[in-house]
């Protein structure tokens, strides 16, 4: 019973952080070495992302309906998905060459401590920056700027980068305003996410018990809840405020975790 209430917590965690730039993955491994939570072959911080997948699709259900309804005879609509397939497929191949090193490396606590100060940093530079948004869709970005981004989205591949922060900052630089790089973060989320769960569970589904599902299933409906509240919710927030108060929270809980390794190991 304690472990499938961690499992909640956790779930929470990795809802409410998978689509703000603070590092889901980050969290989730941060909070769980210090609860003492241990999942087999690590799978638990990568599977329960699939409730965060899900509660995009509910959220965007007519308008991603709406897109594939209009591929046949729509230019833009095949121009939209072939750009979020084009930013897919670079995490696709590096994240399956480097998924053992991956796991077996980065998933280090101090690493990800680093990662969300230095991020943090990086941040507060982006959002003083005055950058011209002259690209206000995110459906109608050019192929070339699609493939920019999914490069970008790889360096989140060390825990504590955040995805999303990511996806985010590289769309704003090339152009795009907060709105819309949040958006399109939103839906290379989805592939992305949907792919490392995939990719994840064939590696490892014969070595998880029925202790392990049910901890999965725990945390993944926790994650549902929560990221179905921050999509609905993130994009005006980022509009009207952008990133700052996320990058002090990185910057405190990059802190915070370093202080608690330090004194607790």
């Amino acid at each position: 019973m304690s472990q499938i209430i961690e499992a909640l917590f956790l779930g929470l965690i990795e809802g409410l952080t998978e689509f703000l730039p603070v590092s889901s993955t980050g969290h989730l491994l941060l909070v769980g070495h210090f609860l003492g939570f241990e999942s087999t072959g690590k799978t638990f911080e990568v599977l329960i992302q699939l409730g965060a997948i899900l509660a995009i699709l509910s959220v965007y259900f007519n308008k991603l309906w709406s897109i594939a309804k209009a591929l046949p005879h729509d230019p833009m609509a095949r121009h939209f998905v072939i750009g979020v397939l084009v930013a897919f497929l670079p995490a696709a191949l590096i994240g399956a060459v480097l998924h053992g090193f991956i796991k077996e490396v980065l998933f280090d606590p101090w690493i990800v401590c680093i990662t969300l100060i230095v991020g943090g940093f990086v941040l507060l530079a982006i959002d003083r920056m005055p950058l011209e948004a002259t690209k206000t869709d995110a459906t109608r970005f050019p192929l070339s700027m699609y493939l920019k981004i999914g490069l970008i989205q790889c360096v989140a591949m060390i825990p504590g980068v955040s995805r999303s922060g990511a996806t985010i900052v590289g769309a704003m630089l090339m152009g795009a305003s907060k709105r819309a790089a949040a958006e399109f973060s939103f839906f290379l989320a989805m592939p992305t996410m949907a792919g490392a769960f995939t990719y994840d569970l064939l590696k490892n589904y014969k070595i998880l018990s029925a202790n392990d599902a049910a901890i999965i299933v725990a945390g993944f409906i926790s994650a549902f809840v929560a990221a179905l509240v921050v999509v609905k919710m993130l994009l005006d927030y980022v509009s009207r405020h952008g990133f700052t108060p996320f990058a002090y929270w990185r910057i405190l809980a990059g802190a915070a975790g370093l202080a608690g390794l330090i004194v607790y190991g």
